[in-house]
């Protein structure tokens, strides 16, 4: 008799289930033959690191130099906020100021360039000089206004001289960089020149061999092109760039001016 119990109980759980997947809601009072449910496991969100809730306010450096946890999404005058005054690389030392980014948080159109050039510096907005005057012409030529889309650079301080951003520099501000994408969460990117498309797309290739073709990032498209400096100083390369741009605007169901 012993025997045939768990038999019976196995039985009863299972017709239980049965009912209940039929839609029936009557229970056995015997608690010992009702199925255990298992709960699932609690899940374990980083808890985002402390943040100082100002410039003049301290926190341990330790946390400081940390960026809160990729997973929490953040917004960008949080992600701002945390970026402080940033000394987590070299570039702190010649920077007027960071250039964090400009535009609509809520875009559906996002421009990644390298890093701030002087005038970035001095305004603390990036692309104001003649690179960003071009990429205004850019912007507007695709049926946009600058303040429709949202425009960052890889690195929010400037390198030296308008020197390229090395490889500590840029692993020191993408955490950043992917917190404010993450943030605004666009359509598209347009990776404006090697460095931003490499880094998004962490890849080695040539930006000659990247261009024009659509690359995901984080599931979002993404469009790598030549960068508005490069193209001031090759304007040949104007026509290639302009090819790339209106294959993003055919995402948006616009067509270029005739």
């Amino acid at each position: 008799m012993s025997e045939d119990v768990p038999d019976i109980a196995l039985e009863l759980r299972r017709h239980l289930a049965w009912q209940e997947s039929d839609g029936t809601r009557t229970l056995l009072k015997d608690p010992s033959l009702q199925p255990r449910v298992v709960p699932p496991p609690a899940s374990r969100s980083p808890s985002p690191a402390p943040v100082g809730e100002g410039r003049g306010k301290s926190v341990p450096q330790a946390l400081a130099q940390q960026p809160a946890a990729s997973g929490a999404i953040r917004t960008l005058d949080e992600i701002r906020t945390e970026l402080g005054d940033c000394k987590r690389c070299k570039l702190c030392e010649g920077r007027k100021q960071i250039v964090f980014g400009v535009g609509n948080p809520r875009a559906e159109l996002v421009f990644v360039g390298e890093g701030p050039g002087e005038e970035e510096d001095k305004q603390g907005i990036p692309f104001v000089g003649a690179a960003g005057q071009l990429l205004t012409k850019m912007i507007e030529a695709m049926g946009f206004k600058r303040d429709e889309v949202y425009i960052c650079n890889v690195v929010k301080c400037r390198p030296p001289g308008n020197r390229n951003p090395e490889g500590d520099e840029i692993q020191a501000c993408e955490p950043f960089l992917k917190a404010q994408l993450g943030a605004i969460r666009p359509r598209v990117i347009v990776a404006l020149g090697k460095f931003a498309a490499q880094t998004l797309l962490r890849v080695d290739t040539p930006i000659t061999r990247l261009r024009g073709q659509w690359r995901a990032y984080e599931g979002i498209q993404l469009m790598p092109t030549y960068h508005p400096a490069y193209l001031l100083r090759q304007p040949d390369e104007k026509k290639k760039a302009w090819m790339d741009l209106q294959e993003v605007m055919k995402k948006f169901g616009r067509e270029p001016k005739k």
